[in-house]
């Protein structure tokens, strides 16, 4: 099995060597090198291939918001999962509209940040019913956000808008599929056609736009 391939990034040497500790002994999983902040990621990536990248939100000199919008305008990037402390912590939505495919929380057991990088290495991306509660919430009060998002799906066929809506309830390719009758190839090209479409880096950023369309 190819393993998948991570960087960790967090300023705190403690949570860098234990978050490799952890990882390293995952299945499937290898981390291939660690940064300190998020100035060093850009080099952090041109010396060790990567596949995912664990990135703290909070660091002194370039957040985890900057690093990971610098990280997503690589060709080919890494996907991105944000760190952080508390999940109420407003910097993890705007990690996620930077293009993170999900977050968590640095004391989630080891299986679950381990299953969550395997995620998002395979597309899928780590939202938690409470992050997903706080995006409805933000769109139904931000009414810019409501009238951009529901402009930008007129660019959709019917089909993509129905693909879309499917991305913003979480389900799988294999789940839309198989509402869809369509094969997970089909489903994927959807989307890719729909990223490209609206001009958007992932499908946490389509889960995105679609509540603050207030369509989930």
């Amino acid at each position: 099995m190819t393993q998948i391939r991570v960087l960790v990034v967090d300023d705190d040497a403690l949570v860098r060597a234990g978050l490799t500790m952890m990882l390293d002994g995952a299945d499937g999983v290898a981390v291939v090198g660690e940064a300190a902040d998020g100035d060093a990621v850009p080099a952090a990536l041109d010396a060790h291939p990567t596949d995912v990248v664990l990135m703290d939100v909070r660091m002194p000199r370039v957040n985890g918001i900057a690093a990971t919008r610098r990280v997503r305008a690589r060709a080919h990037p890494p996907e991105v999962i944000v760190l952080t402390t508390f999940d109420t912590d407003e910097n993890v939505l705007r990690a996620l509209r930077a293009g993170a495919s999900g977050f968590l929380l640095k004391d989630s057991p080891p299986a679950e940040i381990a299953e969550a990088v395997r995620k998002v290495a395979a597309g899928e991306p780590i939202l938690s019913p409470r992050i997903t509660r706080r995006l409805m919430d933000r769109a139904a009060t931000d009414a810019g956000a409501y009238d951009r998002a529901r402009a930008a799906l007129t660019a959709l066929s019917g089909r993509e808008h129905e693909v879309a809506l499917a991305v913003g309830e979480g389900r799988t390719n294999a789940e839309i599929a198989e509402r869809l009758f369509v094969s997970v190839a089909t489903v994927k090209a959807h989307i890719t056609r729909i990223l490209t479409k609206l001009e958007l880096g992932n499908r946490t950023q389509i889960a995105l736009l679609m509540h603050d369309a207030g369509l989930r």
